[in-house]
């Protein structure tokens, strides 16, 4: 999956866009993603999807201890879910697992600045549920390694 962001426009049903300036934020994200592409050697990748709509993210982030040096995201799907991710992205590098970890779907739809119902909230969020889960597979596999390590 290495394509560039595809689905709509961003003009579909479910979301408020009566500020224009949000309007656009989102269509230069969703049409110019930040941060989108793939990492060599990523400390962890993790994928999610919305079946519901069809959205697709895959995340790969590079750590150096605890902190997120890189992080990077490929998918396909909705404007919202794509800008999303884009705006996400861009947030990440310089964080801790434990700031990342704090972040929140209202975080989320700050970043977005628009209003949407319950069926487009699932895309809005599909970023923030697969962030949560690479850092999830990473405490663990870091578990997994320690207790091997101490035998």
């Amino acid at each position: 999956m290495t394509q560039k962001p595809s689905h709509d426009t961003g003009k579909g049903q479910g979301v408020n866009f009566q500020d224009p300036l949000y309007r656009e934020n989102i269509l230069d994200h969703y049409r110019h993603p930040r941060n989108f592409g793939r990492i060599e050697n990523p400390t962890v990748t993790f994928h999610g999807d919305n079946p519901i709509c069809g959205d697709e993210i895959d995340i790969a982030l590079q750590l150096d201890k605890n902190k997120i040096t890189d992080a990077k995201f490929i998918g396909r799907g909705c404007a919202i879910s794509q800008a999303s991710a884009s705006m996400l992205m861009e947030t990440l590098p310089g964080k801790t697992m434990e700031q990342a970890s704090g972040i929140s779907k209202d975080n989320i739809m700050e970043m977005l600045g628009v209003d949407v119902n319950a069926t487009r909230l699932k895309c809005a969020i599909l970023p923030l549920k697969v962030l949560e889960g690479a850092l999830f597979l990473h405490k663990k596999e870091n578990e997994h390694k320690l207790k091997k390590r101490n035998g």
